[in-house]
């Protein structure tokens, strides 16, 4: 078993580092492996809506983006963790997960891979921003996974995370319910050869007469 995370703040060792530490170490008690990818100190543009995944299988800049998505196919969940700026996650991590999600539509079964966001800020704009990240899983059949409290801590350095004991105690039941899902969802795969079926024959568009 094995969980992806992504972290979106540029600030590698600060307070969305922190976080995902804390969650990464229990998933690893749990039996779940990690692999961390820093994304918002790389040169990541943004979708320019072109098609060429469509036809070629990956996304027209060959970045990070393309170099994630094997990974993504073989991952059972995947974590995103951003700072709050404006009430809403790092732009370069939003211009990731568009990229990343729609190049590989076509690609990679998301159905029953488990996605959680973990969100960091200083005081406030953090619910909001969880909000942005969750709606990529909820279009995706991908169960979202949730905590005791909002997956947030708070703090301006990771110093301050230190001190938010609810901030990481919502960080390790993260892990522990990510964990406990993934391993539901696989004893069910086994035992069902495979995921709930999935309806794709109706795509609803509404032209003017």
């Amino acid at each position: 078993m094995k969980v992806l995370i992504f972290n979106g703040s540029a600030h590698i060792n600060g307070c969305t580092a922190r976080a995902l530490t804390e969650l990464e170490n229990t998933l690893h008690d749990n039996g779940v492996d990690t692999e961390l990818i820093n994304i918002a100190n790389r040169d990541i543009r943004g979708c320019i809506a072109c098609n060429h995944c469509r036809e070629h299988g990956q996304c027209v800049f060959n970045d990070i983006v393309n170099e994630t998505a094997p990974k993504f196919a073989e991952a059972d969940g995947i974590v995103v963790g951003t700072p709050v700026y404006y009430a809403h996650a790092n732009g370069q991590a939003i211009a990731f997960l568009d990229r990343l999600f729609y190049s590989t539509m076509t690609t990679v079964d998301k159905t029953m891979k488990v996605g959680a966001a973990v969100i960091s800020s200083r005081r406030a704009g953090s619910t909001s921003a969880m909000d942005e990240i969750n709606k990529y899983f909820t279009i995706s059949s991908m169960p979202v996974v949730s905590s005791t409290y909002w997956n947030e801590v708070h703090g301006f350095k990771a110093a301050d995370v230190d001190n938010d004991l609810e901030g990481l105690q919502t960080m390790r039941n993260l892990g522990r319910n990510m964990a406990f899902l993934i391993k539901a969802i696989r004893s069910q795969r086994e035992a069902n050869g495979g995921v709930p079926e999935q309806e794709r024959r109706y795509f609803t568009s509404f032209f003017d007469d």
